[in-house]
């Protein structure tokens, strides 16, 4: 008669030397599809063995190399259930106790951390105005200049500096170390002023300036 060799796991063997039983195991589809295929005898045989091992914690014997070689392969899983089955029988210790209060104590310092994930930020974002408000607030800010410069400009600067994505927290500008708006719309012109010379010219005027009868007033 054919025996499994035991392996050498203290978790197993404390198993079996304590005579301990259990009422329910763990069954993968990988036990079921490691013996498809095979005989009836040797799918009885490894079945048996999976059984006895993880459910009565014995050494299955076999007649059969070939069920013995399959019964190696499952081994491994069935013995990590048993050390979880071992581990859940244990009585906790002060020091798991201290363990599981240290993690409780991390995860509500996670949480309010995340609670607090706003507060000072940026001092243009207020925890209390969503992104879309401080857009309109932004907007708000440029009118006071519609008569300084050209109104496309404007809606060009505001399109540009009011971009965000779907997940961001800022708009572009709020991103920004420093922007004042004054300054920025400044620059913003200087680099192309002919871009915005034609705003609020009438048609038949546009079309005298492209053909050089005319020329855009300053």
């Amino acid at each position: 008669m054919i025996r499994a060799a035991p392996r050498k796991s203290k978790g197993v063997f404390y198993f079996i030397q304590q005579q301990m039983e259990r009422d329910s195991m763990i069954f993968y589809r990988s036990f079921y599809e490691s013996v498809e295929g095979m005989s009836p005898i040797i799918k009885a045989e490894v079945y048996d063995a999976i059984f006895k091992y993880a459910l009565d914690f014995k050494e299955p014997e076999f007649t059969d190399n070939v069920a013995k070689a399959l019964f190696i392969l499952i081994r491994p899983q069935l013995d990590a259930n048993i050390k979880r089955f071992e581990n859940g029988k244990k009585p906790k210790t002060k020091l798991n106790e201290s363990k599981t209060e240290a993690k409780n104590k991390q995860n509500e310092s996670k949480a309010e951390a995340n609670n607090n994930v706003n507060v000072n930020v940026n001092d243009n974002v207020n925890k209390n105005i969503n992104i879309e408000e401080r857009k309109i607030k932004f907007y708000d800010s440029l009118t006071k200049y519609v008569d300084e410069y050209p109104k496309q400009m404007l809606r060009d600067f505001f399109n540009y500096w009011s971009e965000h994505g779907e997940k961001d927290k800022k708009l572009r500008f709020e991103k920004e170390k420093t922007f004042g708006i004054k300054q920025r719309l400044s620059i913003w012109y200087s680099r192309n002023p002919k871009q915005y010379e034609t705003e609020g010219i009438a048609p038949e005027e546009l079309k005298a300036i492209k053909l050089g009868f005319l020329k855009p007033n300053k």
